[in-house]
């Protein structure tokens, strides 16, 4: 036990000024497996201050990467960047406050897709409490029964209900049909929509001309060097989250100073590149094994899911930097303990050695006292033992993992948190050689989804009071007879008009329309 009580003093990093802690002693590496990834460290601290520092880190698209700048705008390149940065900050304080001051509103429905609705999801729900100055509901999805049941809570409510429609280019799908049925709703509802709708978008955006053309309550600026993913602390994060009360200067101040913390160019002393070398470490550099995330605290239930859309779009490539076939990626689920020691730790324990596992401390069990539910233990006790079990237990297994500690979940450590982890996947990225800031695969997904709805399209022009196969659209179409097939089923379930023939194999059904 003393070797692993000298692990843990070796290995483990602490910001006392943050209260914020890494401990990385329960991963299996070598000081000579670490002191072999140095080069590759020093490389990487580089190409981060290049990032940092303007260069242009999206090839793709010619585009600088950000989002550091957000909460230090001094470091911005350009003086017209610095002030953009400042005056849209104070121009979200001015808005909120000034909303807050009057009684019109009491709700925030938030229409966004990504990470322009992830980020605001996990922090309003983690600093979210009884006395926060407005509510905030949302639109995430192109679900029709996911939007019916937001709009059934509001219902009686839309005229006090302000609309924040988040969209970079103003033509991506989910949130514009988001944003049209919630126009459809408020038209129902008898309530004036564009005196009730926020955007924040791209300037010369097709959201904004149609927020300019409709005369919309307020616009805000979102820009192409902040990606989805990254944009919390933009205007996509800080617009919903000052509506709903949060001290979101605190949410930047905690994320600047792990910055601060995170350009230390010493591996062992910076959490971020410790925490890209312990994934480099257990996946062997390939993503070859899963990253569970595993917070002991409700609070910060949704984390998990960030970090599945920062770690999983960013990293997830197919291609390397010298354009080689590298098929990079690290796969990123979680839920929270203790919930989690009654639901898979049964398989993180005993079954297959897959993946390594983060377990995130909050010391502070709660603001209050707490009864005792034994003589000398308190619910929190439960939760410390649990965690702690957990770590001993897995690495008894086998099994890799580390741990973060925070002192709270407050709106500093939670801009900490995401600035932590921003880095580390910046930092990973490099260490292997592909570009962390690019999603070309979400495009081609976008492509095929289009490509199935001009099918689905054709398809409905083509029935008729005739009974038709699938197959017999397809060659009429000149188009694929499965896909034909899923489009005919779809709209015979959504389309009266549309009925379906079941009986025998697909190929035997027969569709008609009225």
């Amino acid at each position: 036990m003393n070797s692993l009580w000298d692990r843990f003093q070796k290995y483990h990093l602490s910001n006392e000024q943050l209260g914020l802690s890494l401990d990385v002693s329960r991963v299996r590496f070598s000081d000579e497996w670490l002191a072999g990834m140095e080069p590759l460290a020093q490389k990487a601290f580089v190409a981060m201050k290049a990032l940092e520092g303007g260069a242009v880190a999206n090839p793709d698209e010619g585009r600088m990467v950000g989002h550091y700048w957000l909460r230090a705008a001094e470091l911005a390149p350009t003086q017209a960047l610095r002030e953009e940065i400042v005056t849209t900050y104070a121009s979200v304080k001015e808005f909120a406050m000034s909303t807050h001051k009057g009684d019109r509103f009491s709700d925030v429905l938030v229409i966004g897709i990504g990470g322009s609705a992830l980020g605001p999801q996990f922090v309003a729900d983690a600093l979210g409490t009884a006395d926060d100055k407005m509510r905030l509901y949302f639109f995430d999805n192109t679900d029709p029964d996911g939007i019916d049941r937001t709009l059934q809570t509001l219902a009686h409510r839309l005229n006090h209900t302000l609309c924040v429609v988040i969209s970079k280019s103003g033509g991506t799908a989910e949130t514009r049909n988001g944003m049209l049925e919630a126009e459809a709703a408020y038209k129902k509802a008898g309530v004036d929509f564009p005196s009730h709708a926020v955007a924040v978008t791209g300037p010369g955006s097709q959201l904004d001309k149609y927020a300019t053309e409709k005369g919309w309550l307020k616009r805000f600026p979102m820009w192409d060097w902040v990606g989805g993913r990254t944009s919390v602390m933009s205007a996509v994060g800080l617009v919903p989250l000052a509506l709903q009360g949060l001290n979101v200067g605190d949410i930047l101040q905690g994320a600047a100073e792990m910055d601060d913390w995170t350009r230390i160019a010493e591996t062992t002393k910076n959490p971020s590149m410790m925490l890209a070398l312990m994934w480099h470490f257990a996946g062997g550099g390939k993503g070859k094994k899963d990253m569970v995330i595993l917070p002991y605290k409700d609070r910060l239930t949704l984390f998990s899911k960030y970090l599945q859309q920062l770690v999983m779009e960013s990293l997830g490539k197919k291609l390397d930097l010298d354009g080689n076939v590298a098929e990079q990626g690290i796969a990123v689920y979680g839920n929270k303990g203790s919930t989690d020691q009654h639901a898979y730790v049964q398989q993180l324990r005993d079954g297959v050695n897959n993946f390594f596992a983060t377990l995130i401390e909050v010391r502070k069990s709660r603001s209050g006292d707490s009864i005792e539910v034994e003589p000398g233990v308190k619910t929190g006790d439960f939760l410390q033992g649990f965690l702690r079990g957990t770590r001993t237990a897995l690495y008894e297994a086998q099994r890799d993992n580390l741990t973060i500690s925070i002192p709270e979940v407050t709106p500093r450590m939670i801009g900490a948190l995401i600035a932590l982890y921003d880095r580390a996947v910046g930092f990973y990225g490099a260490l292997v050689n592909i570009n962390a800031y690019h999603q070309p695969g979400v495009e081609a997904g976008k492509k095929a989804a289009a490509s199935v709805l001009a099918t689905m399209l054709a398809v409905r022009k083509t029935l008729t009071a005739t009974p038709q196969t699938a197959a017999q659209i397809a060659y009429a179409i000149k188009g694929d007879a499965e896909e034909v097939f899923h489009a005919l089923t779809h709209l015979a379930a959504n389309d009266p008009a549309v009925k379906r023939v079941v009986g025998g194999a697909p190929a035997a059904q027969t569709f008609t329309a009225g």
